[in-house]
């Protein structure tokens, strides 16, 4: 029996995964007042955007 799982799910679970770190960081960083820590939750979205529009299945 052949498989069903889409071969894109790696790179789905890595962007989710990503997307749902961002927001984690950028709270956290906003309630402890620490800039490199909002910096790399706005980085790790954009990361995730990019990953997301350059993988087009």
């Amino acid at each position: 029996m052949a498989s069903t799982l889409r071969p894109d799910r790696p790179v789905r679970r890595t962007v989710l995964a990503l997307a749902a770190c961002a927001p984690v960081l950028i709270v956290a960083g906003a309630i402890v007042g620490s800039s490199w820590l909002l910096g790399i939750g706005a980085w790790v979205l954009i990361v995730a955007v990019v990953i997301e529009f350059a993988y087009r299945p």
